[in-house]
């Protein structure tokens, strides 16, 4: 630590790297393990949005456990910083689990199903416990403010570049691997495109949200990313070659990006308001009660996000690209050891975390749980609440879905019938369209007062 107990860079990357892990890892099984279970596997996304299902509520009686686990345990290397690798070493390890089947070549469907369910739930249970002890261990670093805003600033800048080498590397590395030529660079750009702009505008975020607050900050951007989508929508229905609409469908992207990350940039910042409004009504502050209902408004809409792609393709009868007009090669060799490299340097970024970020603050004893019968019960009573868990649910259930759905729209599309076609366009642009403008009205009627 640097003199006067300020917190040094080595450790505030080292915090960061923890981010940048479960961001490297994360975003590539939520990109691309629908694609991987259709294209690959030979899972019929109506299977595959069944699974995800299973996931989900499984993840939802796992939440709340997982969070009293952790609250409960004081390990002698940390009380948040030890599931770093506890659990953090497993979800590596899981990750690679997800895109490996030995059921895929000729055993039966159902052998093949239920070990992939099983490794996925696995992963999804894994990383939750993960991102609750991550989420704890800052405010076991400092209790400085200006410290804070410093790791949580670096905190962002890491996971999003963990984001982007995901999002953008997952193709190529499964082509390189495939020995394909060429390489998918447009799918790669394209799907790097989503996260780019993190890079521009979060720099900008603070300025923005001084002149138009955090509810003015959606309104104003979700037009934009509206109007990216709707960009997509139609260039993805001209008649042109490929090659010739390539640079616009990466504007359009970029555009529709650009208004997703600003507009949902300060969404958390939306929580404390609806936490002031229950202690002025009640005389306490129900912090935890809060964050336990936007736990589980935001999971609600990440699970949305995660059926209903699979949902859509099967009503629509997309069916897997023929390997002439896939951009991506359907190696699962490729694909596991493109996983193995992911989970490599996600572990390697675990184990630097845990060496450099060290607890400084001694945690306090863990309330008493929260009941259902408070929570069921603020929630009635705080409007502010009622309205922000439906906005959050909206907001994770767009992004969750475009996420999923993105690989599809730059592998071979026209290759598709007519109504699959139709099907992945809605996906990407039609259904967040339709949802972020639901968002912009719901956030209208928050009033913290």
């Amino acid at each position: 630590m640097a003199a006067g107990g300020s917190i040094t860079w080595p450790v505030r990357i080292g915090f960061g790297a923890g981010d940048f892990a479960q961001n490297l890892v994360y975003p590539a099984v939520s990109m691309y393990l629908l694609f991987f279970y259709t294209e690959v596997l030979g899972i019929g996304p109506s299977s595959a949005a069944s699974l995800f299902l299973a996931a989900q509520i499984a993840d939802f009686v796992w939440n709340p456990v997982a969070g009293a686990f952790v609250d409960s345990r004081s390990p002698r290397c940390g009380k948040y910083r030890t599931w770093l690798l506890a659990a953090g070493l497993p979800f590596a390890a899981l990750s690679v689990a997800c895109f490996w089947n030995p059921f895929a070549a000729s055993g039966p469907a159902a052998a093949k199903f239920a070990f992939a369910a099983a490794a996925y739930i696995a992963f999804s249970m894994s990383f939750t416990l993960l991102n609750v002890a991550y989420g704890a261990l800052g405010a076991s670093i400092s209790r400085d403010t200006d410290e804070i805003a410093v790791l949580t600033a670096t905190r962002i800048f890491l996971a999003n570049a963990g984001c982007f080498v995901a999002s953008a590397g997952v193709p190529l590395l499964v082509a390189a691997l495939a020995g394909a030529r060429p390489l998918p660079w447009r799918m790669a750009f394209f799907m790097g495109l989503a996260i780019l702009p993190s890079f521009i505008f979060m720099p900008l975020l603070p300025m923005l949200r001084r002149l138009l607050g955090c509810k003015g900050l959606f309104l104003a951007f979700a037009p934009v990313a509206v109007a990216g989508m709707a960009a997509l929508y139609v260039l993805s229905r001209l008649g042109c070659s490929a090659s010739h609409r390539a640079a616009w469908l990466y504007a359009a992207q970029f555009v529709k990006a650009s208004g997703i990350v600003v507009a949902t940039g300060y969404m958390w910042a939306l929580v404390p308001e609806a936490i002031e409004h229950s202690e002025r009504m009640t005389g306490r502050r129900l912090s935890a009660v809060v964050n336990s209902i936007m736990g589980i408004f935001f999971r609600l809409g990440m699970a949305v996000g995660k059926i209903l792609p699979g949902a859509v393709l099967a009503w629509t009868g997309y069916r897997a690209a023929a390997p002439e007009a896939s951009t991506l090669p359907a190696d699962p060799r490729a694909w596991l050891s493109a996983a193995v490299l992911l989970a490599l340097a996600a572990a390697a970024a675990l184990v630097f975390s845990f060496s450099r970020a060290k607890e400084r603050i001694a945690a306090q004893a863990a309330p008493s749980p929260v009941g259902l019968g408070e929570i069921w019960r603020e929630f009635r009573r705080n409007r502010p609440l009622r309205v922000l868990a439906l906005f959050f649910t909206l907001a994770f259930a767009m992004m969750s879905i475009g996420n999923a759905a993105g690989a599809y729209f730059m592998n071979g599309l026209d290759s598709q019938p007519p109504l699959a076609r139709e099907g992945v366009r809605w996906l990407v642009c039609v259904i967040p369209a339709a949802l972020t403008i639901a968002s912009a009205a719901v956030i209208v009627r928050f009033d913290r007062r």
